[in-house]
C-alpha cells in the first residue's frame, strides 16, 4: 500500500510539471497546438525525473512556490487566517471563492482516510481545509470531490461510481456537517446548488446517473473537441478554473484513458484549459 501511495503522490507531481510546462501551457486556450509540441513529453519525463519530484510539495504548500502563480481567492484566504487564535483558520465568505485551488491540493486527505466507515471524518476535514481559502460551496466542495476520488481509489470502488457517491453520499455529509458548524450557513446554503446541479448534468451527459454505465462518448473526441467538452463543463467557459469542474475533467480523462499512461496524459494534461489544475487528480487511476 505504501508503494501505491507514493506513486500516487508521484504521478499527481509529474502531471502537474508536464500540463503546467514551466507556465508555458496554464493559459495556451488549444488542446491540438499542445499535442503537436507535447509528442514524446512523458516519455521524456520517464528519463529525466529531477524536475518532477520536488512538485510533490505543491500538495500542502503550494501558494509558497514562486512562480506557481496562486489564485486570488487563495492569496484573500491565507491572508486572513491567524494561526493560534481560536477560530483563526476561519474567514471571511467570498462569493467569488469558487476556484479550483482546494480541489488541487485535497487529494492527500482521501489518502488519509481511505476506508469506506471514514467518510464522515474526510468530508470534515476536506471542507474545513477547504474552506480557508475556498469558502464558497462550489470552491470547498471541489477539496471535497478531490479527497473523495483518491478515498475510492484506494478501495478499488468501480470509476462509474465516483461522481454518484459524489453528489448522493458525499455532498449531503457535507452540507449537514457546514450547517452544524454554524458558520456562513445562510450564505452556503444559497449558493450550494450549481456544484451538485452541474455534476449531476455531467453524469446525465455520460450515461452514469446510475453508476454503471456504459459511458456515452461522442462520436470524435479528440483534442479539439475535448476542448469544446470540457469548456462546456465549466462555470464561464474557462475550463478547469473551478472546485466543480476540475476534478470532473480529471473524472473524465479517467474513464476515458483506463490503464494507458500516455492516453491518460493525453485527457488530463494535455489540453486548451486551465492545465495546472486537473493534474493533481490525476493519480486517481483505475489501476492504482
Amino acid at each position: 500500500m505504501m508503494e501505491h501511495y507514493k506513486a500516487a503522490m508521484l504521478l499527481s507531481g509529474a502531471g502537474d510539471a508536464l500540463g503546467y510546462r514551466n507556465q508555458l501551457w496554464e493559459y495556451n486556450s488549444s488542446g491540438p497546438a499542445i499535442h503537436k509540441v507535447s509528442v514524446g513529453a512523458t516519455e521524456k519525463k520517464k528519463r529525466h525525473n529531477k524536475d518532477v519530484l520536488h512538485r510533490r510539495a505543491m500538495h500542502l504548500p503550494y501558494f509558497l512556490y514562486q512562480g506557481r502563480k496562486p489564485g486570488p481567492s487563495s492569496i484573500l484566504g491565507v491572508s486572513q487566517l491567524k494561526p493560534g487564535q481560536e477560530g483563526g483558520y476561519r474567514v471571511k465568505y467570498n462569493p467569488h471563492g469558487a476556484g479550483c485551488g482546494a480541489a488541487m491540493r485535497s487529494m492527500c486527505i482521501g489518502l488519509r482516510y481511505p476506508k469506506p466507515d471514514q467518510l464522515l471524518s474526510l468530508v470534515a476535514v476536506a471542507v474545513e481545509t477547504s474552506r480557508m481559502t475556498h469558502p464558497h460551496p462550489t470552491g470547498f466542495l471541489g477539496g471535497v470531490a478531490s479527497a473523495l476520488f483518491a478515498s475510492y481509489a484506494v478501495q478499488r470502488r468501480p470509476i462509474t461510481t465516483w461522481g454518484l457517491g459524489l453528489i448522493n453520499e458525499a455532498c449531503p455529509i457535507a452540507k449537514s456537517f457546514v450547517q452544524s458548524q454554524g458558520y456562513a450557513v445562510e450564505e452556503t446554503e444559497r449558493d450550494w446548488s450549481y456544484f451538485c446541479d452541474k455534476w449531476q448534468w455531467y453524469l446525465d451527459l455520460r450515461g452514469l446517473s446510475n453508476g454503471v454505465g456504459p459511458v456515452i462518448w461522442p462520436s470524435s473526441y479528440g483534442p479539439a473537441e475535448r476542448d469544446e467538452a470540457y469548456k462546456s463543463f465549466s462555470w464561464s467557459g474557462w475550463g478547469g478554473s473551478s472546485g466543480h469542474d476540475a476534478p470532473m475533467i480529471a473524472l473524465d480523462a479517467l474513464l476515458g484513458a483506463g490503464p494507458d499512461w500516455e492516453e491518460l496524459m493525453s485527457r488530463g494534461a494535455f489540453h486548451g484549459v486551465w492545465n495546472c489544475s486537473i493534474e493533481p487528480n490525476l493519480a486517481q487511476r483505475r489501476d492504482y
